[in-house]
């Protein structure tokens, strides 16, 4: 009888342990001959029809999806978002127009740029719905980890005397359009033989939110070439000039424990060389250890583990001189940090590229494209398993995930 009791018991917290330790369905959001679609599991299901979607985000708490919903030539830029609680898309106030916009990262509140207008959703119903403006003049912007309140830029001016600094403020949420609120964090100084830019971007907090780094942006032809890298303290004390690299947001990113930064250094616009992935530690010293052997260039960047990174990577092509750019056919490569070992990782067939990759828990999920169709598919291999699949066909854009 005992043993049998204990055969039962054994069972029960097998059959625990295997339920706690399933994976959850990824679920991701993606678009489609320019339509908004949700994916979990292996179930698709299309959220949008007659518009032009692009720029999905996902809510904090993943119940909604605000993307833009454009046109062709650019000259519209609309701001909707997809209840997956209602099933149902809705505008959260009459025809906003803004290419800026990101969620609150503790609650269902949008943070758009109209113009020069930093404005913030207010809440009707349970989901976002109406807004109330925030600060005037601002160039770029992003929440603090707190979600109470924001980082923001304000453009450059070229004086008679040359550039003015570009200024970095903390504002909060609820600032009104009372400027006494608004609290000066920092003044980046301008000098075009040394640091050039004349606004700052694409803000990203390290994983405990000490530090902030961003991109400042040239004036538009030097921008094409070069862009400085930054990094700012919390508290606005200690300032950070990092390097020069492209003008990608991708291209940098945070360690998801230690307070490193990744990101594709290198100036010149084409990318056939001169792109070298660098990672550097913030607080211990400014000395940056450069992962790319010579003749290749890497073209993207993701961590997988923190003394992992993945990179999308080539050969150079130095021989290219004019003409159609050609395509750099990258593959995914790991480089252990620990030990500077590096291996191949995925291995497309000929004019197929792999690019975007993303690590989504014990997930690594990429984008496989082919050049003579122009198609692109989502693949995604699970840490313990030894061959890739292709999770998602068709795709426009790299999927979205929610961030919990």
């Amino acid at each position: 009888m005992r043993f049998k009791i204990l055969l039962l018991l054994m069972l029960f917290i097998f059959q625990f342990i295997s339920v706690t330790n399933a994976e959850v369905p990824l679920k991701a959001a993606f678009v489609r001959d320019h339509q908004l679609w949700m994916k979990e599991g292996n179930q698709e299901v299309q959220l949008t029809k007659d518009k032009y979607v692009y720029s999905p985000q996902w809510s904090y708490d993943g119940r909604f999806i605000a993307y833009i919903d454009g046109d062709e030539g650019g000259e519209k830029s609309n701001l909707w978002i997809y209840d997956t609680k209602r099933k149902e898309n809705y505008e959260p106030y009459p025809s906003i127009e803004t290419s800026s916009f990101t969620w609150s990262p503790v609650a269902n509140e949008l943070a758009y740029l109209s113009g020069w207008v930093l404005n913030v959703t207010k809440t009707r119903d349970g989901r976002p719905y109406g807004f109330e403006n925030v600060s005037l003049g601002v160039s770029g912007f992003e929440w603090y980890p707190n979600g109470k309140e924001f980082i923001v830029s304000a453009r450059s001016n070229r004086l008679p005397t040359g550039w003015e600094p570009i200024k970095l403020y903390r504002l909060p949420k609820d600032m009104n359009l009372n400027e006494n609120k608004a609290k000066r964090l920092y003044s980046i100084p301008i000098n075009e033989n040394e640091l050039f830019a004349v606004t700052v971007g694409s803000f990203k907090w390290s994983q405990d939110g000490k530090w902030v780094s961003f991109l400042g942006t040239p004036t538009p032809s030097w921008a094409m070439d070069s862009n400085p890298l930054l990094v700012l303290s919390s508290d606005g004390n200690v300032f950070k000039d990092i390097g020069r690299m492209l003008g990608f947001g991708d291209w940098f990113k945070w360690a998801p424990q230690a307070n490193q930064l990744a990101y594709i250094s290198g100036e010149g616009r084409f990318l056939v060389e001169n792109k070298m992935t660098k990672v550097v530690d913030i607080e211990a010293s400014t000395k940056q250890v450069d992962y790319t052997p010579k003749g290749y260039v890497d073209l993207d960047l993701e961590w997988l583990s923190p003394s992992k990174v993945i990179v999308a990577r080539s050969q150079e092509n130095k021989a290219w001189k004019e003409g159609p750019v050609p395509t750099m056919f990258t593959s995914l490569y790991q480089i252990d940090l620990s030990s500077g070992k590096q291996k191949q990782i995925t291995f497309p067939k000929e004019n197929e590229l792999d690019r975007d990759p993303q690590v989504v828990g014990s997930y690594l999920i990429w984008v496989r494209s082919q050049e003579a169709t122009d198609r692109s598919d989502v693949w995604i291999k699970q840490e313990k398993q030894k061959e890739a699949n292709i999770w998602i066909e068709d795709v426009d854009f790299s999927p979205v995930f929610p961030k919990n």
